[in-house]
């Protein structure tokens, strides 16, 4: 089975068919770097760094582009509140991101572009719209002309007239149509700005994107993507500007994620509404987070309340119990465990990338890993020796950690430093019980509980794990 993908465009899921073979070009539209970034942009990085991983393990070689919108109304605005300078505020949360990206074990992007290290090439593609017409400059601001462009709307699935209709024409006179928008702003008091042919500026929103997905990625990519949030105008009006200056067709498939949820409503700044990031990585494994994301599928909205949360760890502490070593000194067991096994592997490597071929379907990949799960845990109980857990646990490692990207060994904690002292109260309280001395082996066993220590008798020995 082909990979196939939901396109947006064309609303309707497609065979994956790249520009050039084993590659795909994909850029990603990341955060504006204004204030400190919250869970909802980390499940949208997460989503794609998990398409990513995936078009990898199935033989692509990805060229990733995410950027940072580091000059804008919002970092403006943010920066003029603390009485600080707008670009030292963006730098200060990009790289907070930075430290969240390598938290949540997001593999870095090809190429991390800023919209202020792109400026010549923005004034470029500026100047190529007005010199076709699509774009024409006033008093030092230079507007895109949506007249221009026949399909203008197609992404949304808005059509012109109608915008116009409900567009409030006394936005800017300075518009020829009240749908128009800006490629260069003229400059303010105090407001960064860049010499250009129009006088002192900065660029607009929109065409950022389009300058450094044509700067780092060219004039046609294979994977564009964003929040659901993004189809218009931001992503509309990229293929408006950017199509327009080509005349060839931008992007091959429109991803969208569904947005992050909190009591019902959209996780936003403007609705006060948010949990940070830093917040979230203070009291929980980062790998909740991306659980999260994998238990949905990364189309529709997603809830986050406590139960949603508890669910995760659970899922995480679930696939995890795969891992834990055979029964020392455990009797051979029936061929049948073997071959029970041997199919469960065979099955979940099948149906997983099934599920993954099918626009990325992690929830349902997901089942297919528990039912390993179940299916290595059932063989250990039995007495199947590490030696033949060892493939299977492979394989839930190959799956869950190289195309995930979940992490399942748990990260370096005081606890894990504590493991030798372990080691040693479970060696006593085994001398205990050679000595038939159950009340103290008893009491120590329910201290190691309290501290989050679980023990596995059998009559070949005791084996120990965290909660």
């Amino acid at each position: 089975m082909a990979q196939i993908i939901y396109n947006t465009l064309t609303r309707k899921k497609e065979p994956l068919e790249t520009l050039y073979p084993d590659v795909v070009l994909m850029y990603v539209c990341g955060p504006t770097v204004y204030d400190k970034a919250h869970v909802g942009h980390a499940m949208s990085t997460l989503v794609y760094d998990i398409i990513r991983r995936y078009l990898e393990y199935h033989g692509y070689l990805v060229q990733h582009v995410m950027n940072y919108t580091d000059v804008d109304d919002k970092v403006i605005q943010r920066a003029n509140e603390l009485g600080v300078d707008p670009l030292e505020l963006a730098e200060e949360h990009i790289k907070e991101y930075t430290g969240h990206i390598k938290a949540l074990n997001v593999l870095p992007a090809t190429v991390f572009p800023r919209a202020t290290q792109e400026i010549s090439k923005i004034i470029s593609m500026v100047e190529g719209l007005i010199d076709r017409d699509h774009a024409y400059a006033v008093d030092g601001d230079v507007f895109f002309r949506v007249t221009s462009k026949d399909d203008y709307g197609k992404l949304s699935g808005r059509k012109l007239e109608e915008m116009q209709a409900g567009a409030r024409i006394d936005v800017n006179e300075l518009k020829e149509n009240p749908m128009d928008f800006v490629l260069w702003k003229s400059s303010k008091p105090g407001e960064p700005s860049w010499d250009s042919p129009w006088g002192p500026g900065r660029p607009g929103w929109h065409i950022e994107c389009s300058a450094m997905n044509l700067h780092h990625l060219g004039e046609q990519i294979d994977i564009h993507g964003g929040g659901i949030d993004l189809v218009f105008p931001h992503h509309e009006n990229e293929i408006a500007q950017t199509e327009s200056l080509t005349n060839k067709p931008f992007a091959r498939y429109w991803v969208h994620n569904g947005m992050l949820q909190f009591s019902g409503d959209k996780m936003s700044k403007s609705i006060g509404n948010i949990v940070t990031i830093e917040d979230f990585l203070d009291q929980h494994d980062p790998d909740t987070l991306r659980m999260m994301v994998l238990n949905s599928s990364y189309r529709s909205p997603l809830t986050f309340n406590d139960e949603v949360v508890g669910q995760a760890e659970q899922n995480l502490d679930r696939l995890r119990s795969a891992l834990r070593p055979g029964i020392p000194g455990s009797p051979s067991v029936s061929e049948d465990t073997h071959e029970k096994l041997e199919a469960q592997m065979q099955n979940t490597r099948q149906s997983f990338i099934e599920a993954m071929d099918d626009d990325f379907n992690t929830a349902s990949a997901l089942g297919h890993l528990f039912d390993l799960v179940r299916g290595i845990n059932l063989a250990r109980d039995a007495g199947l020796k590490q030696a033949s857990l060892t493939q299977a646990q492979d394989l839930l490692r190959e799956l869950a950690e190289d195309v995930f990207g979940l992490r399942l060994e748990r990260p370096e904690t005081e606890g894990a430093q504590a493991a030798p002292f372990v080691d040693l109260l479970v060696e006593l309280r085994s001398q205990l019980r050679d000595e038939k001395l159950w009340a103290l082996s008893d009491q120590l066993r329910d201290q190691l509980a309290e501290l989050g220590v679980v023990l596995e008798d059998s009559k070949d020995g005791t084996i120990w794990r965290w909660k």
